[in-house]
């Protein structure tokens, strides 16, 4: 395996303990070669890059993502915030934020996502 692989693989387990296992093994499934693009480039190049750390990028894809209203990555996205630092008061602010760049239904949109995966968080159903 590619170390670039690997590195985006520990990143992900990282951010996102054993959801990020699963999170692969479904893209995987369906389209193998999108899933090492995903690990190796996105994760094992991208996020392991230095001058930010793993809080800033996180930041930047949450902000990314709320504003092009990317509602099924966010569920992944929100749950890695919060497993590497960051705080439901914080997040909560995010979404606030991007609400004057991207608009309130988006913003919105995000919101509950954020509600959803902090009660599943809660409730035992996310590996914290």
């Amino acid at each position: 395996m590619d170390n670039r692989y690997q590195r985006g693989i520990a990143i992900m387990t990282e951010m996102a303990g054993d959801q990020g296992r699963k999170a692969m093994e479904g893209v995987s499934a369906f389209a193998p070669d999108f899933a090492r693009l995903i690990a190796e480039f996105g994760f094992g190049e991208v996020y392991d890059r230095p001058h930010l750390d793993l809080k800033q990028r996180e930041l930047i894809t949450l902000s990314s993502l709320i504003t092009q209203g990317a509602e099924n990555q966010l569920p992944f996205h929100f749950h890695s915030a919060l497993n590497i630092g960051y705080t439901l008061a914080e997040l909560i602010e995010v979404t606030i934020h991007c609400a004057v760049y991207t608009g309130f239904p988006r913003a919105l949109t995000a919101l509950q996502v954020l509600q959803r995966v902090y009660a599943d968080r809660e409730a035992g159903k996310l590996e914290v």
